[in-house]
Formats: structure tokens, sequence, C-alpha cells
């Protein structure tokens, strides 16, 4: 994820166990974290508060997916409201996408995210989504394998004080190192 941040012009900061707790995050305008970060590091849930604190000041949080299972199960909480992550999943690459909220910033912000946006995706569209959400979260995208019922868990969001929290199970295919799949943080040139 960082490499592919760079090659979009933004500046980006590893932050791990080590950085985390000496950085200013209200410097960065966006955190993202690995995929299965929560899972890989409990150290994570020691640096909740600050990582809340982050997004109630302005900040903007995005959780890539983790997973829910016997072997790597998330014991640390992750957003600001209660959701759940299931094992549901989007395995069909061509499931049609629904934009349920196409006037949302999500899509608009800094480039606009169109049905086109989903058209040659590659392997599965989306795992581990999001279920069980608090009502402060709104689903942002629906969709479905065929001959089974619409998912909106792969994106939600919520607004918390003045920032945003974010789960994905999009899957984006060319992720973090296994070096960097902590937290990404980048900022705006």
């Amino acid at each position: 994820m960082a490499v592919i941040l760079e090659r979009m012009g933004y500046d980006v900061t590893i932050l791990d166990k080590t950085t985390l707790p000496v950085y200013d995050l209200g410097r960065f305008d966006a955190i993202i974290t690995g995929v299965r970060a929560y899972n890989t590091n409990e150290w994570m849930d020691e640096y909740y508060d600050e990582l809340m604190n982050y997004v109630e000041q302005g900040g903007n949080l995005i959780v890539q997916y983790n997973t829910s299972n016997n072997i790597g199960s998330v014991k640390s909480k992750i957003g600001p409201y209660d959701f759940s992550i299931t094992r549901n999943r989007i395995t069909d690459e061509n499931a049609k996408v629904t934009i349920m909220a196409p006037s949302h910033k999500v899509f608009n912000f800094p480039n606009k995210i169109t049905d086109k946006d989903f058209e040659h995706w590659i392997q599965e569209r989306s795992i581990y989504h999001a279920g069980g959400w608090d009502s402060n979260f709104k689903p942002l995208l629906s969709m479905a394998d065929p001959g089974e019922g619409a998912e909106e868990g792969s994106l939600i969001t919520a607004k918390y004080g003045k920032g945003n929290f974010t789960y994905t199970g999009l899957v984006f295919l060319e992720s973090c190192p296994p070096q960097y799949q902590v937290l990404c943080a980048c900022w705006q040139i």
C-alpha cells in the first residue's frame, strides 16, 4: 500500500509500535492500517485511545480488512463504534457493485469514483465484511455473488468527532509488503 500511495504522489510515513507513540498523528490527513494488522499486531490495542483521539480531532482512519477466525481473531477494539468482522465475501471479480451514496465524499475526493473503477478487477471483490454495525456507520457499497443476496459490509464509514473512521473489506491486490503491514500514514502534497 505504501508504494502505491507514493506512486500517487502522497508522502508516506510508516508507523509501528516504536514510532506510533512519538509522532504527532494530527499532522497526517489519513492513517491506513494494513491488511490483517489487528490480527498480527496485538500491540495495536495499546494505541486505541490515541487512534480514536486522532479521528475525533479531524483525522481519517482507514482500516483494511482483518479476519475473525480461531487462528487470528481480532482481540482489539478497532473503531469508535461497534461492528463485527464476518466471514462474508464476494468472490466473483465481476460482481455488480452498487455505489449506495454516490455523493458521499469517499467517492468524490480526492478523485471521482464511479462504476468504471470496479471494472477489470482481479480476483475477489471483497472479504471479511463488517457486520452488525452500530447505527452511526453508513454502508457505502452493495454487491453480490451470482445467485446470492446483496452484501453491504464491504465499505462502511462513520463520522466521529471532526474526523472519519472507515472499515473496508475491498481487496486491493497490491498491498503493503509484510514489513509494512502495520500502519501507513500519509498526508496530501
